[in-house]
């Protein structure tokens, strides 16, 4: 995946991408409450650049929906509700130092590159528990998030996942990938 984050839609794509936003935000009202899927339309049509990058979210299984509004920004906000981490970015360490830092059986990218060129931030932990409060997500996947600098110098990334009902979060070595392991974006417009 390239690093440009500058493409634009054509009209036919743009057209089928708002379709798609909008039924899924017809379907899954509560986790939108209060807000008007003409504002978010219109402020999408203005923002070609992000509505390529929820393009990406889509292709790469993200399946991403409106979860909020950021009142300070007055920025409508986008997250990956799939229901297990997407599919078409799993199989990823955490960032390019842990890519390169791997002598043998390397991944094919790391999740902070990813999200990079699909113009995305991994999730923090406190966005993945807000998520987790309008469904239940990864119960059979993991989510890679974003990892606070103290832990990432020691070698470190943290991951979360929905077991026993409950929302848990774990380490692991930034270099390690599992078939089971992707990352959940967001993006605010």
């Amino acid at each position: 995946m390239g690093k440009s984050n500058k493409q634009k839609l054509s009209a036919a794509q743009q057209a089928t991408l708002l379709a798609t936003l909008k039924l899924r935000f017809e379907k899954n009202m509560p986790r939108h409450k209060g807000l008007d899927w003409e504002e978010v339309e219109t402020r999408l049509k203005a923002n070609g650049d992000k509505l390529w990058s929820l393009q990406i979210m889509e292709e790469t299984g993200g399946e991403p929906d409106v979860v909020g509004f950021d009142k300070k920004t007055g920025e409508f906000i986008f997250y990956d509700c799939s229901p297990e981490t997407p599919a078409g970015r799993r199989n990823v360490c955490y960032d390019r130092e842990a890519l390169d830092a791997r002598k043998e059986h390397k991944p094919a990218d790391s999740a902070l590159d990813m999200a990079e060129a699909m113009g995305v931030s991994l999730l923090t932990e406190e966005q993945y528990r807000a998520l987790q409060q309008l469904g239940k997500f990864d119960l059979k996947t993991s989510s890679w998030i974003e990892t606070p600098a103290a832990i990432r110098k020691l070698g470190g990334a943290l991951f979360c996942d929905r077991r026993y009902d409950h929302v848990f979060v774990y380490h692991n070595g930034a270099s390690s990938y599992y078939a089971v392991r992707g990352f959940r974006g967001a993006l605010k417009v």
